[in-house]
């Protein structure tokens, strides 16, 4: 395996943690008007993540100084053509996370009111764009391979509708879905009272149209990217998310999440494998206009001293990261009770 293998499929693997994690982020933020009914609720909603969103975010982070890092003619191309789309991420992102430290500094109804809706609002926006982000990637841009006084350059020529395609609305909408799915499992999981039957209910309806939606999806990519890899994948991928479903029909709650989770592993598995094994060559960003405008695995990629280099630095803080993460998750794997909530409240 040559480096750049290797580290196309660790950028994956980054990527598959961040959508995991702060996937189930975006659920629950998604979920607070429908499952929480007064602020006690939502206090108890919005804790359940409380201690971990920020070290989820930070995933994303990681992925973006990797993909730049590694593949520095990607992330520019990327970057430069979908800047609107992911600025509109990064908005959403800060929003929401300015939400929850903000929203318990004033007793005010309407104050926590406004903070709720940006909350919900800035999990939202992000989970569908990241669908449709991931979706164009993967279907193709219209990029156009130009020669320059130090070797080629990749120009975006779309704009910001052509990033919403059908195929890649369809892909946003399936995120959307997922991650909302996904984080109603984890506010089953985390909470007890009204607030977990409220969650038990919403993630049976909601679970159904995600089943439908997804396999719309992922069925349209089989057809346009057909290999047996991605096939496989898929099959898991739908597996895995009917049995998180079923799960949480007999309130097997830790199971219906360990279920959504490995859901979106393979959903994003699947994604990076169309990229892989495209032909004729491995590319990281297709163009419409054909293969000779195409990022490939090596024309996108940093020198081989710098994948090295990253490579045992990777070595040694990957791990680190990752006990950490764990830790904390022990840490806080309680559930969020309602009278934990009131007697705070109480006590303040």
């Amino acid at each position: 395996m040559t480096l750049e293998i290797l580290w196309f499929f660790i950028v994956g693997v980054l990527f598959v943690g961040y959508f995991v994690l702060d996937g189930f982020d975006f659920g629950v933020g998604m979920s607070l008007p429908f499952v929480a009914k007064n602020d006690v609720e939502r206090r108890q909603v919005i804790n359940t993540i409380g201690p971990v969103w920020d070290m989820n975010e930070t995933w994303v982070i990681v992925a973006g100084a990797s993909l730049f890092a590694a593949f520095p003619e990607w992330y520019s191309t990327l970057f430069s053509g979908a800047y609107l789309a992911l600025v509109l991420i990064l908005l959403a992102l800060i929003l929401r996370g300015v939400s929850f430290e903000y929203r318990h500094q004033n007793k005010s109804s309407r104050w926590k009111a406004w903070f709720d809706t940006f909350i919900v609002v800035g999990s939202a926006l992000p989970a569908l764009l990241w669908g449709v982000a991931v979706a164009n990637i993967v279907n193709g841009l219209p990029i156009r391979a130009e020669q320059g006084v130090i070797g080629s350059a990749f120009v975006f020529e779309g704009s910001l509708l052509t990033l919403l395609n059908p195929y890649a609305l369809l892909g946003g909408l399936t995120t959307l879905l997922l991650f909302f799915t996904h984080g109603v499992q984890f506010v089953a999981m985390k909470t007890d009272g009204p607030v977990r039957d409220r969650a038990h209910l919403l993630g049976r309806r909601l679970g159904l149209i995600t089943i439908v939606v997804a396999a719309s999806f992922l069925l349209w990519t089989i057809i346009a990217h057909f290999s047996v890899t991605v096939v496989v994948l898929s099959l898991l991928a739908a597996v895995m998310l009917i049995a998180g479903v079923a799960a949480n029909w007999v309130q097997r709650d830790g199971l219906a999440f360990t279920f959504t989770a490995l859901t979106v592993v393979f959903a994003v598995l699947t994604l990076w494998m169309v990229l892989f094994t495209s032909y004729p060559t491995h590319m990281v960003l297709p163009s419409t206009y054909g293969v000779a405008d195409s990022l490939t695995l090596t024309n996108a990629s940093s020198s081989a001293n710098t994948l090295s280099f990253m490579t045992w630095v990777g070595a040694i803080a990957l791990p680190i990261v990752l006990l950490y993460q764990g830790w904390t998750f022990w840490v806080f794997r309680k559930r969020v009770r309602r009278s934990d909530i009131e007697q705070v409240t109480v006590a303040a």
